[in-house]
């Protein structure tokens, strides 16, 4: 059963292989094309953070679009929009104009993942969606590494590696336009707001806050503090790539651990972790190349899981029928904390306080552990800790559901509202 569902799925994992080598180039090519272009720390700051915010409206707006003109139309019109904005970043390099092309591109990724993440909710049944979701985010991972080491070989002064982004881009959609497929289909689930979140469990809105803001931090940010402590452009293409393939190793791990202890403990011992580390790295330079590789690998082991943890410890005090919408007021509150996060830093650093990067990063882990270890102390652990430990994704996780929760939430057109007025009036006239 599992091979036939990976063969129907096959050209689906391959597209978003490619789409995961460009996420992975495009934030480190973009962050040290500005240091070259002398863009300043503060201003490269908010241009990362424009990604996040069309992240953001791509996850709250895209959805309605997708379900009007069908999953592959939408694929496709997207993937096109991203690979127009790269090569405008190419041509016109301005900080105005890569502040929109980054919020385009973020758009675009965001809807992309939304089609690809419920594609693979609908083709898994419930025994096999743990692994299935477990390879893609394999998938994902790998893909980002791979982008980081292409492009360590790519010169992010010249025009060639925006060109492989975008040709990367188009390359992804050769393999579900040529296959037969079957688009999703979409159910209904209960609304869950955030304050009905705070309140049910503060530690997961807390959590999805802070640490999408130092993914933010370390995506956008990261590259331009490498080159700053004096790595050379291969140097910072490993520095990144350590980070991933750690959160790589330790995903599962980390996972089937929390199955087994309280799941708090484990958010704790990760965002402890993370905070030693980050300390660390805050004293090392480019003279030590080799243990800040081993270091930074070690960072993206205790952080990376924590987004997915948290969101696991969240769905432990839900309904099942709020798991989708609470999947989705997370994924807003992260893309809050990601909006943030990079042009915090930034700001920091563009005044004198570049040594205080992995500090803010560590005083941010550790509030983390010391408010989970805190939450502990308030309440009992949840009494059926039963999600399988690949409930833990990446912090794209979007489904079928919460594709139709999310649509349903986004604002009706006039126009819209006259169609359904008039397909109720048809409807009412033939049931007489």
């Amino acid at each position: 059963m599992l091979k036939q569902q990976l063969r129907g799925i096959s050209s689906l994992l391959t597209s978003i292989s490619l789409i995961g080598v460009v996420v992975g180039m495009t934030s480190t090519l973009l962050s040290l094309r500005a240091t070259i272009e002398d863009f300043g720390t503060l201003v490269t700051g908010f241009i990362m953070s424009a990604y996040f915010i069309g992240y953001l409206f791509g996850s709250t707006r895209a959805p309605k679009d997708i379900r009007r003109v069908g999953y592959i139309r939408s694929l496709g019109g997207l993937a096109a929009l991203a690979a127009a904005s790269i090569l405008v970043q190419a041509i016109w390099v301005d900080p105005i104009v890569w502040f929109v092309m980054r919020f385009i591109t973020g758009f675009a990724i965001s809807g992309i993942f939304v089609i690809v993440e419920s594609w693979l909710n609908t083709m898994a049944d419930n025994k096999s969606r743990g692994t299935l979701l477990s390879i893609y985010l394999v998938i994902i991972y790998s893909g980002l590494i791979a982008g980081q080491l292409i492009l360590g070989v790519a010169d992010p002064a010249g025009f060639v590696a925006f060109a492989i982004v975008a040709l990367l881009i188009n390359l992804a959609l050769i393999p579900i336009l040529v296959s037969v497929t079957v688009e999703p289909t979409t159910h209904e689930n209960k609304k869950v707001p955030v304050s009905l979140l705070l309140k049910t469990v503060p530690l997961g809105v807390v959590n999805a806050f802070i640490m999408q803001a130092c993914y933010a931090m370390f995506y956008g940010i990261g590259p331009m503090y490498a080159s700053y402590i004096g790595l050379s452009v291969f140097q910072i293409t490993l520095f990144m790539a350590a980070f991933i393939l750690g959160g790589l190793i330790s995903q599962t791990p980390f996972g089937l651990l929390s199955d087994r202890i309280d799941r708090r403990f484990v958010i704790a011992i990760c965002a402890a972790g993370g905070t030693a580390i980050a300390v660390l790295l805050s004293q090392l330079g480019a003279s030590n190349a080799i243990l800040i590789y081993i270091a930074v690998g070690l960072l993206g082991a205790f952080i990376l899981p924590l987004y997915s943890l948290g969101m696991a410890h969240t769905n432990d005090y839900l309904e099942k029928d709020q798991m989708v919408g609470a999947t989705g007021a997370i994924i807003k509150i992260g893309g809050a904390g990601s909006i943030i996060g990079a042009p915090a830093v930034a700001a920091l650093m563009q005044f004198g306080a570049i040594n205080f990067f992995f500090l803010l990063l560590a005083s941010l882990t550790a509030l983390v552990c010391l408010y989970t270890l805190y939450r502990v102390t308030r309440r009992a652990k949840a009494e059926d800790q039963l999600h399988s430990n690949f409930a833990i994704l990446a912090p794209s996780q979007t489904s079928d559901e919460l594709l139709t929760s999310m649509a349903e939430e986004a604002p009706e057109s006039p126009e819209e509202d006259e169609e359904e007025e008039d397909s109720e009036i048809e409807s009412n006239a033939i049931l007489r």
